[in-house]
Order: structure tokens, then C-alpha cells, then sequence
């Protein structure tokens, strides 16, 4: 007679947690491969015209997503009890979280959803996908290899790195398609969208130099375990 396998443990709060956490930033990391791959693919063979309509409403959905991220950072302390750790996606701190999910749900429902045909074909759209898709390719994966509890070193610096050449691409971009659609737009719609870039300053502002501060805080952690390394060997 054969004996029954012990069925295996239930997961504790802090598994289930973990393992939602990696399922969700491993489906963005997927949906925004594919952002990339529409763009990168339709750009050399149409041109930024067909761009919007390869990849337009794909994008404005998946950005949406990402409303998500602020009821993560919002409960990020109850997850963290939860978990009994602190894992990158919840520990972004709120107002951070709400800005930069924000500005980009404005970019694709309001601007270029309302006035596509000011801002769909411009080339400056073309690049703001670019700029986003592959950071947040970089920056998902990070989080899921993060989770998993094994991050190469090569992740490491595109994580904390591509935002110097990336960010500037994306915020100028979005700047211009936020321009393009207020001179579409009529009053007062117009004054809102001048508004809404007269906040582009401070706000890119205050998201590039936290991104900057994240990165000297995670090198710096870096060092000090290459120290530690070379002194215990």
C-alpha cells in the first residue's frame, strides 16, 4: 500500500506577497517589451506616422497598469510586515510614486489620446516610447531578479545608469507632445496644458535628482560589499 505524500506547507503572508510582487513586475517587464518591439520595429519600416497606431492604445493601457504602483507604494508598509523585508517596488516613497505614475497617465490619456493628431506623429512620441519602454524593461526585471534574490551586476548598472541618458530623452519628449497638444487645444484647455508644462521643471527636478540619489546610495552599497569581499578573502 502507498503511502500518501505530505501535502507541502501553505504559503505564509510574506510568500504570497513575494510571489504577487514578482508575477506583477514580470508581466510589466513583458508588456513593456513589447512597447519596445512595436517601436523599434515600425519605426525603420513605416516611419513615426504608423508608430501611434502600432502601438498607441497597447501602450496607454499598459501605462495604466502602473496605477497599481501608487496603491503599492500607499501599502508598502503593510506589505513589508507582511514580508518581513523591504523589497525596491513598495519602498518608493508615495509622493514620488503618485508624480511620476501621474504625469504619465496625463501624457497618454489626456495628451495624446485627446489631441493625436498634433502629437501622434510627431518623432518626439517615437522617442518618448522609447525612453519608457526601455527603462521600464530594465527596472521591472530588476525588481523580479531583485525578488528572486539574485541581481547580475550588469542589471545593477542599467538600473542605475541608463536613466542619465534616458530620462532626459523621455521629459523632453513628453514636454514637447504636452506643447504640441495646448496649441491644439482651445481655451481654456490651452492655459491648462501651459500649466501643466510650467510644472515640468519642478517636477523633473525633483524625480531626477531622487533617481540620483537612489543610484550613489545603491553604489555605495555596492562598494562596500566588494570591501567586505576583498577582506574576508
Amino acid at each position: 500500500m502507498s503511502q500518501e505524500r505530505p501535502s507541502p506547507p501553505p504559503l505564509t503572508k510574506g510568500e504570497v506577497a513575494k510571489e504577487y510582487l514578482t508575477a506583477y513586475n514580470a508581466i510589466c517587464a513583458l508588456l513593456w517589451l513589447s512597447v519596445f518591439g512595436r517601436t523599434v520595429v515600425i519605426l525603420p519600416i513605416t516611419g513615426v506616422e504608423s508608430v501611434y497606431e502600432a502601438a498607441g492604445d497597447f501602450t496607454k493601457w499598459t501605462q495604466t497598469v502602473a496605477i497599481l504602483e501608487i496603491l503599492h507604494s500607499a501599502f508598502g508598509t503593510l506589505l513589508n510586515t507582511l514580508a518581513q523585508q523591504k523589497w525596491s517596488l513598495v519602498r518608493s516613497p508615495l509622493p514620488t510614486t503618485i508624480l511620476q505614475v501621474a504625469s504619465r497617465i496625463v501624457l497618454v490619456w489626456a495628451v495624446v489620446d485627446q489631441f493625436p493628431a498634433a502629437t501622434s506623429t510627431s518623432p518626439f512620441y517615437s522617442s518618448m516610447l522609447i525612453a519608457w519602454s526601455a527603462t521600464e524593461v530594465v527596472r521591472y526585471s530588476y525588481f523580479v531578479l531583485n525578488l528572486r534574490g539574485s541581481v547580475p551586476a550588469f542589471m545593477t548598472w542599467l538600473r542605475y545608469n541608463m536613466f542619465y541618458v534616458l530620462y532626459p530623452i523621455g521629459i523632453t519628449s513628453e514636454a514637447v507632445l504636452v506643447w504640441k497638444a495646448s496649441e491644439a487645444a482651445r481655451e481654456p484647455w490651452r492655459f491648462v496644458g501651459w500649466g501643466v508644462l510650467g510644472l515640468y521643471v519642478p517636477g523633473s527636478y525633483v524625480l531626477y535628482t531622487y533617481m540620483i540619489a537612489q543610484r550613489r546610495k545603491i553604489m555605495k552599497g555596492k562598494q562596500a560589499e566588494k570591501r567586505n569581499r576583498a577582506v574576508t578573502q
